[in-house]
């Protein structure tokens, strides 16, 4: 008979192996849906076997324990579930005949890749063709985003919905609908000649900004950094740039996201609770990671178009990556960039942020009269961002109890633990 103290070990056993394989899933699911995409040539079907592979991870590694390779241990089981479907069906159609023919085609190609000559044109990344196929011009551009975001970054529905600000009703809608269009118009899995970049690279650029975003300040869970989505953001807007090296925005994409990255290691302490930027150890940003962020930001720059929304923003983060220290920060350009930045895209995420300069610029009352204009807008009702810089503000004006309240509100709103844990010491100490 087992002991109490046994069956509890189980089960915490079983609960850790849940939760390794959830970050697994997060890190990876990307990967093994875009290689079953190319291998099976749908796009629905290759995200259901990646799931079945989901499943059986759930039911065997809380058992047999976390296999040393768990990423290729998902993959290899989504491929066999493909074959034992091809397996499995009496008839095959003509689709399944193509399935069956392009997954012998795979194993040969796989077996002789290393023979086959280099060929600059050609992208060997599954991830960008994942990305590039779900940004394809036949889909409204909303449909693009939240389908990429859903495959790529591995976000929920509810978390994309968030995001935007959407129904999750809505979110899902354009999920299905994305989808079915991708399946019925038999889109290649391809990264498109560069002749035909033009017409997704603006959405492939969205993209990869809100999965760096997702990355940078999670939207749930309880991590606030999640940098497995910053570093393949990154990767990817690299590959971006040496794809279209004349476009400034994809430079000026890449010098943001490498700006933004090069605070991780200072905003989070040894157990992962976030810093804010006035309390972090300067000393600890990767200078080297803020040289290639500029460096970037020259190179768009340098093509000598104006500065875009990237580029506005790249040249904000530049602006805190130069100074010593927040109080010798140059918050009146911040503010300068923040107005330039909401006349080329406005946003109330934008307004929000240039309330903040605003207020470090010109005094606390200063900001929250635009906060409060913001507010009473109501463009962002329901988001934590409006509730909790008020709260801050407050705060700094000595008015506690509004203060307060504001920030408990703000902590209701949330859905990343950490977060929530912030805004609630934070009304604690008002």
């Amino acid at each position: 008979m087992t002991g109490p103290d046994e069956a509890g070990a189980a089960v915490d056993a079983a609960a850790s192996a849940r939760r390794q394989v959830e970050a697994v899933w997060r890190i990876e699911s990307a990967r093994i849906v875009a290689t079953m995409t190319r291998m099976v040539g749908d796009f629905g079907l290759a995200e259901d076997f990646a799931q079945e592979a989901l499943v059986d991870a759930l039911a065997q590694w809380p058992r047999d324990g976390v296999p040393p390779n768990p990423g290729a241990w998902l993959t290899t089981v989504a491929k066999r579930r493909a074959i034992d479907r091809r397996r499995r069906l009496e008839r095959l159609d003509d689709r399944h005949a193509t399935i069956a023919r392009s997954l012998a085609e795979q194993q040969r190609l796989d077996a002789t890749d290393d023979d086959l000559p280099w060929d600059p044109d050609v992208v060997d990344d599954d991830v960008l063709r994942l990305v590039f196929t779900a940004c394809h011009p036949i889909l409204p551009r909303e449909s693009q985003i939240a389908l990429t975001l859903r495959v790529v970054a591995g976000l929920t529905t509810e978390e994309i919905a968030r995001a935007f600000a959407l129904p999750v009703s809505t979110v899902q809608q354009r999920i299905v609908r994305a989808k079915k269009t991708i399946a019925a118009a038999e889109l290649p899995f391809e990264v498109p000649s560069r002749d035909d970049f033009g017409s997704r690279l603006g959405s492939v650029l969205t993209v990869v900004y809100l999965v760096f975003n997702e990355g940078y300040a999670a939207s749930s869970g309880s991590s606030w950094l999640r940098t497995d989505l910053a570093a393949e953001a990154i990767r990817l807007a690299r590959v971006v740039c040496a794809l279209v090296p004349d476009e400034p925005d994809t430079h000026a994409l890449l010098a943001l996201l490498e700006l933004q990255a090069s605070r991780f290691a200072a905003r989070v302490d040894h157990d992962g609770e976030p810093i804010l930027l006035a309390d972090q150890d300067r000393s600890r940003w990767d200078h080297g990671q803020v040289r290639r962020g500029r460096a970037a930001l020259a190179r768009a720059d340098a093509i000598g178009r104006g500065r875009g929304a990237y580029a506005l923003q790249a040249a904000i983060a530049e602006c805190h990556a130069i100074a010593p220290s927040t109080d010798e920060t140059d918050w009146a350009q911040i503010v300068a960039l923040y107005e330039a930045l909401a006349s080329v895209a406005p946003s109330p995420f934008v307004d929000v942020n240039r309330a903040v300069a605003v207020a470090m610029a010109s005094g606390a009352a200063a900001g929250l009269a635009v906060v409060d204009e913001i507010a009473a807008a109501g463009a962002l009702r329901g988001h934590p961002l409006v509730p909790s810089v008020r709260g801050e503000l407050l705060l700094r004006l000595g008015r506690r109890d509004e203060a307060r309240a504001e920030l408990i509100a703000a902590a209701a709103l949330t859905h990343n633990e950490r977060e929530k844990a912030v805004l609630l010491q934070k009304a604690d100490r008002a």
